[in-house]
């Protein structure tokens, strides 16, 4: 049982998802402190949990290229 209640969360796309392709990702950002995240494909699927600093330290990463495709 997860101890974070998403039944309210509001999800976005990820702007670096493609609108033509399934691989999507959904974050929410309605709750303090943390950043749940799942699949489009399954909505009612599970969600990870990450810490609001944590997903942030992510995402700076990504957007300054510090993770190469192989």
């Amino acid at each position: 049982m997860s101890r974070y209640d998403l039944a309210t969360a509001q999800w976005r796309k990820s702007s670096y998802s493609s609108g033509a392709s399934d691989n999507c990702l959904e974050v929410s950002d309605s709750h303090p402190g943390i950043v749940p995240v799942r699949d489009s494909k399954t909505p009612h699927g599970p969600a990870l949990v990450f810490p609001a600093a944590g997903w942030a330290s992510f995402v700076d990463a990504v957007k300054n290229s510090h993770f190469t495709g192989a």
